[in-house]
């Protein structure tokens, strides 16, 4: 997913975030541009974080924290307003996330509401949005 994502016009090169121990790659995430679509079919820009990869060894010690925390403050530098995220729901709130459903923005896939999160990047961003993620396509290509 991954090397399609790369390819795509979503990668956001600048969100594409590695962790490096003793010339290394033990930790990686990818940030790219998706869409929450209302019944109207209007558009509003937000991102995706996917994936969150910590190799096994290196978990626990903080570094998918750093990356994510890294990531959330370059997004908003990049001017992005939001972010969702389909993760553990007692992981990731540490971060702000919360459950997407609180601004009626839905999964386009069934998923358990409290995984489903989301998060203004920018205060009350997400006031009045309502919809449903639209992932780019190669979301979907993985097989």
């Amino acid at each position: 997913m991954v090397d399609l994502l790369r390819k795509s016009e979503a990668f956001i090169s600048q969100l594409s975030l590695v962790a490096i121990v003793d010339d290394q790659i033990v930790g990686y995430i990818l940030f790219s541009k998706i869409y929450i679509v209302d019944d109207q079919g209007n558009r509003t820009p937000s991102i995706a974080l996917a994936p969150v990869a910590v190799l096994p060894q290196f978990q626990k010690q903080g570094i998918g924290t750093q990356l994510i925390e890294r990531g959330l403050s370059d997004a908003r530098v990049l001017n992005f307003k939001s972010a969702v995220v389909l993760g553990h729901p007692t992981y990731y709130p540490k971060f702000g996330f919360v459950k997407a459903e609180k601004w009626s923005i839905k999964a386009p896939f069934d998923v358990p509401s409290e995984a489903f999160m989301a998060i203004e990047l920018v205060e009350n961003t997400l006031q009045g949005i309502a919809g449903t993620v639209e992932y780019p396509k190669e979301f979907q290509e993985v097989s």
